[in-house]
């Protein structure tokens, strides 16, 4: 059962900061995922803090098992050395699953030493409201043992079946509810589906046309399609529906710029405000693709300009505008100032 509608901004814990009423709304193009158990990349954080929208602690998948704990304080001592607010970078970090041996400790070490620095904690394999539920008490517990200031949220990963089938629940499971992120290479796996590939199409999944009756034996011509525009989309609506933000996860191909920008950019269409880098390579791309073009901009704005008020009609470049089409224009450049806020170079081509 779930709480009374009167109590769902209550603090779970004595002492703990109240939820917060609305998500704020911040660049976060790309989530760029660091293992701070490697030397080298902990000396590359100051860099990083330059180029990115949000660096993330990873402890999770692609973390040895015996390099969990050295991750997990390599990253404390990272943001501890390192302004993440000063550069206007988010801090996130996503720690070991619910029923990992590390999960505890994970949230445990973290919000006791940098929580008041930590702004989003990602959890994975989310099944269901329970998982969300366990850790919005646990976070509220911590925050009132550590006098935590604001409100530390939350971000499920949607790689599960199960989690597919519950999304809409689990989106609007606490106030802690940042966003969700889209994980295809555990969703494959939940899904028993018959790729290694981390993202992106599949040559086996397409489409062919029909024979040519004139000529059955003519060459037919195939296209491949996108296993994931189901999920993405279901994905989209139930954030937009709870008021938190869709992310694309990885892209695991980082020989492939190509397919990358792709999915990224499908991701984007449908109403994702990110993805995750893996590697620096994808931080370009995820800033080129989650920032809008330019010239959409330009147009976006010389609707507004002929519609102040969003009502009516207005022609612009021969093609008629109305409150819709005044929406979508709206998205689209309130998103460019906010990015030009934070970022020169767009802002520049944007005419900001």
């Amino acid at each position: 059962m779930s709480r009374s509608p009167k109590d769902f901004f209550m603090p779970l814990a004595i002492g703990a900061p109240d939820p917060l009423r609305e998500i704020p709304m911040k660049p976060s193009r790309m989530i760029h995922f660091m293992n701070a158990a490697n030397e080298r990349m902990r000396a590359r954080v100051p860099q990083m803090l330059e180029q990115v929208d949000v660096l993330l602690g990873n402890l999770e998948d692609a973390v040895s098992v015996d390099e969990k704990v050295a991750a997990r304080e390599g990253f404390i001592e990272v943001v501890k050395a390192n302004d993440f607010k000063a550069n206007g970078v988010d801090c996130w970090t996503r720690v070991n699953a619910l029923d990992s041996p590390w999960f505890l400790d994970d949230l445990h070490g973290l919000v006791g030493e940098i929580g008041n620095d930590l702004d989003v904690i990602m959890i994975p394999k989310v099944l269901g409201v329970e998982d969300i539920h366990y850790v919005d008490r646990l976070l509220a517990q911590l925050e009132a043992k550590f006098s935590i200031a604001e409100p530390l949220l939350i971000h499920a990963i949607l790689e599960t079946g199960g989690g597919v089938v519950a999304v809409d629940d689990i989106a609007q499971a606490s106030p802690r509810m940042q966003g969700m992120s889209f994980g295809p290479a555990d969703l494959a796996a939940s899904r028993r589906m018959k790729t290694t590939r981390v993202g992106g199409g599949h040559p086996f999944y397409r489409v062919r046309t029909d024979p040519n009756p004139s000529d059955p034996d003519s060459e037919r011509v195939t296209s491949q399609q996108d296993p994931w525009h189901y999920s993405i989309a279901r994905m989209v609506d139930a954030c937009v529906n709870a008021g938190i933000y869709p992310y694309y996860g990885p892209f695991g191909d980082i020989s492939d710029p190509d397919g990358c920008e792709d999915q990224f950019r499908s991701a984007f269409l449908l109403g994702c405000v990110g993805a995750w880098s893996l590697h620096p390579s994808q931080i370009d791309i995820a800033r080129t693709v989650f920032s809008p073009d330019p010239d959409e901009v330009i147009l976006a704005k010389r609707i507004l300009d002929a519609m102040p008020d969003g009502s009516g009609v207005a022609m612009v470049d021969g093609k008629m505008q109305d409150d819709a089409t005044w929406k979508q224009a709206k998205v689209i450049y309130d998103l460019a100032i906010m990015i030009a806020e934070q970022d020169p170079e767009m802002a520049k081509s944007y005419g900001i």
